[in-house]
């Protein structure tokens, strides 16, 4: 009996060292106030914490306004991912949508989220590289 219970209990402390697991650096992306036809791409940072390679197999939004893009290639220990994530910011009005994502992780879903609240009378912003360093010329 003693044996047995020592095997399971080994068998589980494999299961838990050698996992894939990932931190994202904010879980909830809060668009606040924009102005209609604004951008509506964001992007959920990630790095995979665990000693495996991290495969999200699948991304899914709780509507077709959110449209989520996941990383094609798998995600090594120690090593940062991308989530993108757009809204349809022609919808005016407070949003809240879900995302939820599927993986190899020890937990298999997570859920991360994204709100805020489409002016219809505020002036679009002017666009903004995403590569920009913040550096002056």
């Amino acid at each position: 009996m003693k044996t047995i219970l020592s095997l399971v209990a080994i068998f589980l402390v494999t299961l838990t060292v050698s996992a894939q697991e990932f931190k994202f650096e904010k879980e909830v992306i809060d668009y606040g106030k924009v102005a209609v036809g604004s951008e509506g791409k964001r992007v959920f940072e990630f790095t995979n914490v665990g000693d495996a390679p991290l495969i999200i197999k699948d991304v899914r939004s709780t509507c077709g306004c959110t449209v989520p893009k996941k990383p094609e290639k798998p995600i090594m220990p120690g090593q940062k991912g991308q989530i993108e994530v757009s809204y349809d910011t022609k919808r005016p009005g407070g949003f809240s949508k879900s995302i939820t994502i599927i993986s190899n992780a020890k937990s298999a879903r997570k859920v991360v989220k994204i709100k805020g609240f489409i002016d219809k009378n505020a002036a679009p912003a002017k666009a903004k590289s995403m590569m920009s360093t913040g550096g002056t010329n």
